[in-house]
């Protein structure tokens, strides 16, 4: 699932939920429901998410196991 995946990136990143809050904009307390799976996360953020991991939308949403995010054609 998204979340855990949110989760673990941040965790990984030795980030705390407030950094990332910041980042997206948003409450901690709102970015704790959706790591909790408690709240949908809205696709912009996902995508904001995946930006600032550097990874692709499908790995950080559960889809691949592959992290590498896919080239952007110009």
């Amino acid at each position: 699932m998204a979340y855990e995946r949110m989760r673990d990136m941040r965790e990984d990143n030795d980030l705390t939920q407030k950094k990332i809050a910041e980042y997206l904009m948003c409450d901690q307390s709102l970015y704790s429901k959706y790591e909790r799976g408690e709240r949908e996360i809205p696709l912009s953020l996902l995508i904001k998410l995946a930006d600032y991991y550097d990874v692709s939308l499908d790995y950080l949403v559960g889809r691949t196991d592959v992290k590498k995010p896919y080239l952007k054609e110009k």
